[in-house]
């Protein structure tokens, strides 16, 4: 089971804040935490920066559009 250590809700922000915001996040991610992203579109940049610093995402589309990004180490 995964620990949620921080939801980001990024919906409303414009860039580069969410990207930042994640980012900075990702120091405190510790083995089986995770950090939720919320967003209104799919951020294609972030998960090439995910995958390059060890990082995996699980991405869940909800009914009212929010992208819900999980964010975890990938090991």
């Amino acid at each position: 089971m995964t620990d949620i250590l921080r939801t980001i809700d990024a919906r409303g922000l414009l860039p580069p804040e969410p990207m930042e915001l994640t980012l900075a996040a990702l120091d405190e991610i510790g083995p089986g935490q995770e950090i939720v992203l919320l967003l209104y579109r799919e951020p294609y940049p972030l998960y090439q920066i995910l995958q390059q610093n060890g990082f995996a995402h699980r991405t869940v589309l909800q009914d009212d559009g929010t992208f819900e990004i999980h964010i975890f180490h990938a090991s």
